[in-house]
C-alpha cells in the first residue's frame, strides 16, 4: 500500500473514530436528570409489594427498587414505586414509561427475545404450584383431573398447566383472568377449583383470601420460575443493578447488614480485604462507580439503607413473617449452604 492511501486509511479511522458517538445511557442519564427512579412492582402481592397504611409500597420485591436508586442517586427514597399488573408491567417497560420493574415475571427465552426490555438479574427461585379449598378435599395435584383452573392471562403458568395436565393424561378447564382481583374473587367464591401461580405468589394470595386457613397449598412443584429484574436496555443502567445486587449477596457472605454497616465502616482495617474493597475509599467499588457512573459510596448506601440479600429474605418472607420460609430450605440460599445465590466477586 502507498504511503498516500496508508494515510487515507488512518485519516478514515480518525474521521469514524470521531464521529462515533459515544456507548449512549439513555435510561440512566433520565434516571439522574430526574432524581427519580420509576420502578413497576405488583399492587397486591403481600410480603413482597403491598402498599402500607400511607400508600407506601413494601415488600421483598420494592426493596430492590430501593436498591437501585440507592446505588444510582444515593438515596433509596427516590425510587417512584408504582403499582401495575403483570402484563401491563412489561408493555409500560418496552413503551418507555418506567425504567424498571421488580416483580414475578420469569425470564423465558421468547421474553429475552423482545425488543425494549431486558432481564438483567435473578433475585428469587420459584416455581409453579397449585391452591385449592380445604373443602375439595385433595391432598395432591395429581387428583385434579377434571378441574377447572384459575390463571393469570400472558403469564408462563398457562403454558406450564398445559404441559403438565397433558403429561398426567389428566383434563382440565382454564378460567383466564387477567385482572387479579378479578381472579381470586373467582377463586375464592368457589368459582374454580384451582387457583395456579408461583408458590410464592400463592403464599401471599392466600393471605388475602377471607379466611386463609380455609385453603391449602398442594405440594407439587411444577416448573422452574426464575424471577428476574427486568429493565430498559441500557447498558450502564443494566450494570448498576446487576452490581448492585452482587453488593447485596457479598454483604449477606461477610455477615453485614444496615444494623451493623457503621461499625464494620469504621474498623475497616480488620475486615478481610473483600471487604475492605467493597466499603474502602480506595478500593474496586469507588472504581466501577466511576466507570458506571455512581456515587462514590454507592455500596455503602445499598447496605445502609436496604440491607443484604438475607436480611431483604428474613424482614419480608423469613420464619417471623407470615410467610414462614426458612432461606436455607429453598433454592433462594446462598451458595455456601447449597443454595442458588452465588455472589460475584468486588473487584
Amino acid at each position: 500500500m502507498s504511503a498516500a492511501k496508508t494515510l487515507m486509511s488512518a485519516s478514515a479511522v480518525l474521521l469514524v473514530a470521531a464521529t462515533t458517538p459515544a456507548l449512549a445511557e439513555p435510561v440512566m442519564n433520565d434516571i439522574k436528570a430526574k432524581d427519580s427512579l420509576i420502578c413497576l412492582v405488583s399492587p397486591t402481592a403481600p410480603g413482597f409489594s403491598v402498599p402500607n397504611s400511607t400508600g407506601i409500597f413494601q415488600g421483598f420485591n420494592v426493596d430492590f427498587c430501593r436498591m437501585a436508586a440507592a446505588a444510582i442517586l444515593g438515596d433509596a427514597g427516590k425510587a417512584d414505586i408504582r403499582g401495575i399488573g403483570f402484563s401491563d408491567s412489561m408493555k409500560t417497560i418496552v413503551a418507555g414509561e418506567a425504567h424498571m420493574a421488580s416483580r414475578s415475571i420469569t425470564r423465558t427465552g421468547t421474553r429475552d427475545a423482545d425488543e425494549g426490555m431486558v432481564f438483567v438479574v435473578t433475585t428469587f427461585f420459584d416455581g409453579q404450584g397449585f391452591m385449592v379449598p380445604k373443602s375439595l378435599g385433595v391432598s395432591s395435584a395429581a387428583e385434579l383431573d377434571g378441574s377447572s383452573v384459575c390463571a393469570e392471562d400472558g403469564s408462563t403458568t398457562l403454558l406450564n398447566i398445559a404441559d403438565w395436565f397433558g403429561a398426567q393424561g389428566m383434563a382440565y378447564r382454564v378460567e383466564n383472568i387477567a385482572d387479579k382481583t378479578a381472579r381470586l374473587e373467582a377463586f375464592f367464591s368457589g368459582k374454580c377449583d384451582v387457583y395456579a401461580s408461583d408458590v410464592t405468589a400463592l403464599t401471599a394470595d392466600r393471605q388475602l383470601a377471607p379466611n386463609p386457613g380455609d385453603f391449602v397449598i398442594l405440594p407439587e412443584v411444577i416448573s422452574n420460575e426464575p424471577l428476574t429484574l427486568v429493565a430498559r436496555p441500557d447498558q450502564a443502567f443494566e450494570a448498576a443493578l446487576f452490581w448492585g445486587f452482587q453488593v447485596m449477596l457479598n454483604a449477606d457472605k461477610h455477615g453485614i447488614t444496615s444494623a451493623n454497616i457503621d461499625a464494620i465502616v469504621a474498623d475497616l482495617a480488620d475486615q478481610p480485604p473483600a471487604v475492605q474493597r467493597m466499603f474502602g475509599a480506595d478500593s474496586a467499588t469507588t472504581d466501577m462507580a466511576a466507570k458506571l457512573g455512581l456515587p462514590a459510596d454507592w455500596a455503602y448506601q445499598i447496605v445502609k439503607q436496604v440491607g443484604s440479600y438475607g436480611e431483604v429474605f428474613d424482614r419480608h418472607l423469613g420464619v417471623d413473617t407470615p410467610f414462614g420460609l426458612n432461606r436455607a430450605k429453598t433454592p433462594n440460599a446462598a451458595a455456601a449452604d447449597g443454595g442458588l445465590m452465588y455472589p460475584y466477586p468486588i473487584r
